[in-house]
């Protein structure tokens, strides 16, 4: 099965976000990642449903997905916003949400496909009732909040527990992972069970260009 990248545009440079959305979709990448965070349930702050609504004739333009993950709180509030906007899929926390049944059917009923994620320090108990009612499965290896952090450790061992609980579901749910993917470790998360690859600084820096970097993460998962 082949790993889609999908590089979050919470690195990218904002004075030329267009410019650098078309590079990576020319380089190979299928997703886009877009970062939603509150100041509230993370320590920052970060962007709307305008972004995204900029981005969507880029995306629809190029047939890739609006990845939209809300690091926010009382993200039902948003979901509809969010959904107008552009976004394919919609992402909210496990710990965000008090009704999470409910927060997903809302997701689905704006059109959108629902998506949920974990802290690194929550455990998959807490989303296996819910997986049948999803699309994606976001599993966080660094605490969220900023970019280029450091991928923890033991978080190849969830991955590798969620690819088990998902397979034995018997449903097509994405698992995805977000949180100090690089190259030197993108082969590891892949195998452990990760279907698509979030990567922000790892894509977006000044030692390469985008598509020298996505270049190397295809190399680095065999898909050349």
């Amino acid at each position: 099965m082949k790993t889609k990248l999908a590089p979050s545009i919470l690195s990218a440079d904002f004075s030329r976000l267009g410019e650098q959305v078309r590079e990576v979709i020319n380089a190979g990448a299928e997703w886009l990642h877009v970062d939603v965070m509150d100041g509230h349930f993370v320590p920052n702050i970060t962007i709307g449903p305008l972004v995204v609504k900029a981005l969507k004739p880029i995306a629809r333009e190029h047939n890739v997905l609006l990845d939209v993950h809300l690091m926010i709180e009382y993200p039902d509030r948003y979901i509809d916003a969010f959904a107008r906007a552009g976004a394919d899929i919609i992402t909210v926390q496990v710990e965000a949400c008090v009704h999470l049944h409910r927060t997903v059917q809302a997701i689905r009923d704006a059109g959108a496909r629902p998506g949920v994620a974990l802290n690194p320090a929550t455990p998959l108990v807490t989303v296996s009732e819910i997986l049948p009612y999803i699309d994606l499965l976001l599993v966080m290896s660094v605490n969220p909040g900023f970019g280029g952090q450091r991928y923890i450790p033991t978080s190849t061992r969830k991955i590798a527990q969620a690819r088990r609980m998902i397979d034995a579901c018997g449903q097509a749910i994405e698992l995805e992972v977000d949180g100090g993917i690089k190259v030197h470790n993108a082969r590891e998360v892949a195998n452990a069970g990760a279907t698509v690859l979030v990567a922000g600084s790892a894509i977006f820096n000044r030692e390469r260009s985008v598509t020298e970097n996505i270049a190397a993460f295809h190399q680095a998962l065999g898909q050349e």
